[in-house]
């Protein structure tokens, strides 16, 4: 997650995220994570045991959130707090969660401020165990672990395998990465019944087809508004499948991503998805046309002279190819760029592919479309609703866009009769 991103956004905006940290030494990023929740927006409250001291100073994490760390059950701050956190909180953390506090929340002691925090709350609980691996394998931790996944209801977030602390080696116990927690702290605290278990698939990013085995036709697609999509549609508690041509950005956290290369691929790719979609959204920028033929080795000019002649070959629609076999309750959302004629042209692509809602934005703005962290669009929908938007981050354009298709599915599940017909 890049430090642009770090802005106070939903759904952690105005959020309370008690974050508690045992006695490991992978509390040092939970400082991180303090501070990246707090810069999200959420007001988070910071408990610490008493091994916990040991390894980082509550100072530290007063130093990013604003708010004194508690460490004690047994001082007036702590006492006059703990009920209050409780109460109050939308999520607990535990980060890093210790073989010892795994075992003290499996048995349901009561024995730090930690501790009767988790034991009081009523939030969803996150867990991201850390400790050396024979702790982490030992039958004892494993019944622990099972228990609190199992009986208790909290979820627990790795360990994943790595470098373990000096002279440890590498091997499963060591804590997920920071911004795995945040990304499955937004999903928890994100989540919208109208998307919970959705099946999500999304088309992203460039193809690429080639000439030869060096060369290619391609476009400055880099995939970035599907990738936006794929994740907050993961925050809301969807599971999304993109199917990705060539990018350089790494896969959304809590996203299945398939990669590809050609049209082709992507176009048998999709069609192995789509019949068990809830919502499909076309934002790959697909090459309209592929070479006729495909050289076996590097075109040289010594061979070419002067010019060279490339026969092409239409690409498949993959949204036209896919219309029939979307679910009749599937909600289909398409993309069009355009250099002219916007609304006109994509108001034909609405109806000609069957989509419920169309995002059509220009090309060739140097803020918005291709190669840009904006986009400004304007949505037209197929019972002729239009809104333009005005320059937004392409997260926030995702969010707006998965907002009206919210609006269809809720009105598909109140009504089975309306907004079926997507074929």
């Amino acid at each position: 997650m890049g430090a642009r991103t770090l802005a106070p956004r939903p759904p952690w905006k105005g959020r309370r995220i008690v974050v508690g940290v045992s006695g490991g030494i992978a509390a040092y990023k939970s400082v991180q994570l303090a501070r990246d929740l707090t810069r999200l927006g959420a007001e988070v409250d910071v408990l610490m045991t008493r091994s916990a001291t040991e390894f980082v100073g509550p100072i530290s994490f007063e130093g990013v959130t604003g708010r004194p760390a508690l460490t004690s059950l047994w001082s007036a701050q702590g006492v006059a707090r703990h009920v209050g956190v409780a109460r109050d909180a939308d999520l607990l953390i535990v980060a890093p969660a210790t073989a010892d506090l795994l075992a003290r929340a499996a048995g349901g002691r009561a024995d730090d401020l930690l501790t009767t925090v988790l034991i009081t709350v009523r939030c969803p609980v996150l867990m991201a165990p850390a400790m050396n691996h024979r702790m982490w394998t030992h039958p004892q931790t494993t019944l622990n672990a099972s228990h609190c996944r199992e009986a208790l209801g909290y979820e627990l977030l790795g360990p994943t395998t790595g470098p373990l602390a000096v002279g440890e080696g590498e091997g499963e116990g060591r804590m997920v990465e920071v911004e795995e927690i945040v990304e499955r702290a937004g999903v928890l605290l994100g989540q919208d019944e109208n998307w919970a278990g959705r099946r999500v698939v999304i088309t992203s990013g460039p193809t690429r087809e080639p000439l030869d085995p060096v060369r290619f036709l391609g476009n400055r697609s880099s995939g970035r508004m599907g990738f936006a999509l794929a994740r907050e549609a993961a925050l809301l508690g969807a599971r999304v499948t993109v199917v990705s041509g060539p990018t350089a950005l790494p896969d959304p956290s809590g996203v299945e991503v398939r990669r590809v290369e050609t049209a082709r691929e992507m176009l048998a790719a999709t069609e192995a998805l789509i019949p068990e979609a809830d919502v499909a959204i076309y934002a790959a920028a697909v090459a309209d046309y592929r070479p006729g033929q495909t050289r076996e080795r590097k075109t040289r000019k010594e061979e070419t002279g002067h010019r060279m002649a490339v026969e092409l070959t239409e690409n498949p629609d993959i949204a036209r190819e896919t219309r029939s076999l979307r679910p009749q309750s599937c909600v289909a959302v398409g993309f069009a760029l355009e250099t002219e004629e916007l609304r006109e042209r994509a108001s034909r692509k609405l109806e000609s592919k069957g989509f419920h809602l169309i995002v059509a934005n220009p090309a060739g703005e140097h803020d918005a479309g291709f190669e840009s962290d904006t986009n400004r669009v304007t949505l037209l929908d197929r019972d002729g609703g239009e809104e333009s938007l005005p320059l937004m981050t392409k997260a926030e354009v995702a969010r707006e866009v998965l907002a009206r298709v919210t609006a269809w599915l809720s009105a598909r599940d109140a009504s089975p009769t309306q907004g079926r017909d997507a074929s």
